[in-house]
């Protein structure tokens, strides 16, 4: 079993035995072992790299005359724990990336298109920066880029020689914003808007990582990350490398938007990411008589974040004032007292007081941090043992 530790699945990135891939192994007194080896799918088509490493690196055990192989494939909830270990394995060993470790990284996703979700992110950007923050905001959404039109941006981002780095990063487009500034990053940046960006998934996932780890991001106290709807390459590739990112869902009023969102949901659970929170966009239409029309149902922000207990962070009703403000570039939450505005301010406040970054002022040595109490205990069992 501890040769077997050493054969890595060349897919899911760790060994077969911390898998549970090896659900048994027989050793004949004639120096024959038989290993048992499930597959994800019987049809794998890495089954031959494993069986060649398997044969290879057991065949050279001392007292090891042949290796055969017995394999199986697993069940639903075996393939479930698989992969589970898998997203963990990966989380684990995050790549390094330039978003400062005092950010708070804030993943801004939807179950589908149409829900608003890039205008909740740049109105709640802006907002945020309007505390006097400074605030990321990488649009992840590389086919269907919308911030730069959004922000009323349009200069192309370009690559400097930054101190402290040994080759040249992508600086951001900067805009400020009252006391604060965004820090904007887009493949819009890139190309001219009306361009197709024909790329399959692994293009795509290559792209949101540049932006990670090839962009002078700065000292951000909140990057918001405008996702792709759904949960594809772009979703998982940010879980394997930004594996600190919180999610936002944004869903509409409708039950039938808030049973799709709950796909969202259930992706950032299993790949360890806490929800902190839903929006519920389009809420209701209030015409200028006063009367309230939930035209896209009501109750599916509330139902989500019940569902997947959650906070509702606020509920942006529906109103011209916002369509216009992204249109024009100028989103609704920096100018005016709109309900949309009010509400986009509400929960920016929240966010900043209950999702605070780490600042300098913070000290050095937290106490009460988790990971400092894992320390602790671990010192004093340590301490136990060595005293008997």
């Amino acid at each position: 079993m501890g040769v077997l530790g050493t054969v890595v699945d060349p897919e899911l990135g760790d060994d077969i035995v911390s898998l549970g891939m090896v659900p048994d192994v027989s050793v004949d007194a004639d120096g024959r072992v038989i290993v048992g080896i499930k597959l994800t799918i019987g049809g794998c088509p890495l089954r031959a790299d494993i069986k060649r490493e398997v044969e290879t690196r057991v065949g050279l055990h001392p007292g090891v005359v042949d290796v055969q192989i017995e394999w199986g494939e697993m069940n639903a909830d075996e393939r479930a724990e698989v992969m589970s270990k898998a997203r963990w394995k990966a989380r684990e060993l995050a790549p390094d990336t330039q978003i400062p470790l005092r950010c708070q990284v804030l993943a801004i996703a939807s179950g589908k298109g149409g829900v608003g979700k890039s205008s909740v992110t740049v109105n709640l950007a802006t907002a945020l920066a309007a505390l006097g923050h400074t605030v990321g905001v990488l649009d992840a959404d590389i086919w269907g880029f919308s911030v730069p039109r959004l922000l009323g941006m349009s200069d192309r981002m370009e690559a400097e020689r930054i101190e402290g780095s040994d080759k040249p990063k992508i600086v951001p487009n900067r805009k400020p914003v009252g006391a604060g500034r965004l820090e904007v990053v887009s493949t819009g940046f890139l190309v001219e808007e009306s361009t197709a960006l024909m790329w399959r998934g692994l293009m795509l996932t290559k792209a949101v990582e540049q932006f990670l780890a090839d962009v002078a991001w700065g000292d951000l106290d909140y990057l918001l990350i405008d996702m792709p709807p759904g949960t594809g390459d772009v979703q998982m590739g940010l879980a394997r490398m930004l594996p600190r990112t919180s999610m936002v869902i944004v869903t509409t009023p409708a039950i039938a938007a808030q049973k799709v969102a709950q796909r969202a949901a259930d992706m950032a659970r299993r790949s360890f990411l806490p929800v902190v929170g839903v929006i519920e966009n389009m809420s209701a239409f209030t015409c200028e008589h006063g009367v309230t029309y939930a035209l896209f149902g009501e109750g599916g922000g509330a139902a989500l974040a019940a569902d997947i207990d959650s906070p509702l962070l606020g509920q942006i009703p529906l109103e011209p004032a916002v369509a216009a403000g992204n249109d024009a570039g100028n989103p609704v939450s920096l100018d005016g007292d709109s309900a949309a505005a009010l509400a986009f301010r509400s929960i920016a406040a929240r966010i900043s007081d209950q999702i605070a970054p780490v600042t300098s002022a913070d000290p050095v040595e937290m106490a009460g941090c988790s990971a400092r109490m894992l320390d602790a205990v671990n010192a004093a069992f340590d301490a136990q043992h060595d005293a008997g």
